[in-house]
Parts: structure tokens; C-alpha cells; sequence
């Protein structure tokens, strides 16, 4: 019987008989090519929010100097948006994840991410919930839908 349950409750791999794995990655980023360890491999989560909030109070603090001694309100996102978008267009990474050690990659070629996948990345991060929907390899909603993916550089 636990057998049974255990299908609905934990996926269709909990029903297979015990010590096998159908079809599940041995790692993170298997699946995609990726390395286990060390650079080319996908990041923790904690490295990821760690690139986003530096990203953050960076856009924040650049929007404060242009509009002191008022607060910068809806400027900061503004300028974070520029950022995300250019920064990862002409150089792969945002100073948050560059402080970090992160890149953003396409994962179906060796090529530059382009404007239009810079532009819906930042778009649908800037939204937050495709962002905190993850996939089995921990990547967000936001990266693959654009066919992309953070990965560590160190």
C-alpha cells in the first residue's frame, strides 16, 4: 500500500522498485551538460538571492544619488531593469552576480544571450514568482523560458 501512495504523493519515481532512478539526474545540471563542482556548474539558491539583493540596493543606491534627498521610489527598479537587461547583454552578468561569481549562459548553444532574452529574463525576474519557480535542476521559470542559465564562473 505504501507503495501505491507513495506514487501520488512523492511522483511517479517513488512506485519504481527500490535503488532505481528513472530517468533523474545523478546532479543539478546534468541534464543540461553541466559540470557537478566549480565553474560552468549551476549555483546554490543562497548564491543566486546573495547576486539579486546585491543587484538590488546596488540599483537603489545609484537611483538615491539622482534623486536626493528625496527617497528613489519606483527609480531603483528602473535603473535595476537597465542594469539586468544591458549588463547581461554586453557582458553576461550583473555586478551582483559578477560580485558573486555568476554568469548567464544560453543552454542550447555557445552563443551571447541576445536583447530579447536579456529583456524577458529581467522582465519576468522583475515580476519574482517565475524567479522563485524552480525546475529539478534549480533553475527558475524566468531561465527556462528563455533557454538560459545562471552558472558559477569560480
Amino acid at each position: 500500500m505504501s507503495r501505491i501512495t507513495g506514487s501520488w504523493l512523492y511522483g511517479p519515481s517513488a512506485a519504481l522498485p527500490k535503488g532505481e532512478m528513472h530517468g533523474e539526474s545523478k546532479y543539478k545540471g546534468e541534464a543540461l551538460g553541466l559540470p557537478e563542482d566549480g565553474p560552468g556548474s549551476l549555483p546554490t539558491w543562497l548564491r543566486r538571492s546573495g547576486a539579486f539583493f546585491a543587484d538590488i540596493f546596488m540599483a537603489a543606491g545609484v537611483a538615491a544619488i539622482f534623486t536626493f534627498p528625496e527617497p528613489p521610489r519606483n527609480w531603483s527598479l528602473l535603473v535595476w531593469f537597465m542594469v539586468a537587461i544591458f549588463a547581461v547583454l554586453f557582458f553576461s552578468f550583473t555586478p551582483g552576480q559578477a560580485l558573486f561569481g555568476l554568469r548567464v549562459q544560453r543552454v542550447d548553444r555557445a552563443a551571447p544571450v541576445g536583447l530579447w532574452r536579456s529583456a524577458l529574463r529581467a522582465f519576468l525576474v522583475s515580476l519574482l514568482i517565475p524567479a522563485a519557480i524552480w525546475d529539478r535542476d534549480g533553475r527558475g521559470l524566468h531561465d527556462r523560458l528563455t533557454g538560459t542559465a545562471i552558472v558559477r564562473t569560480r
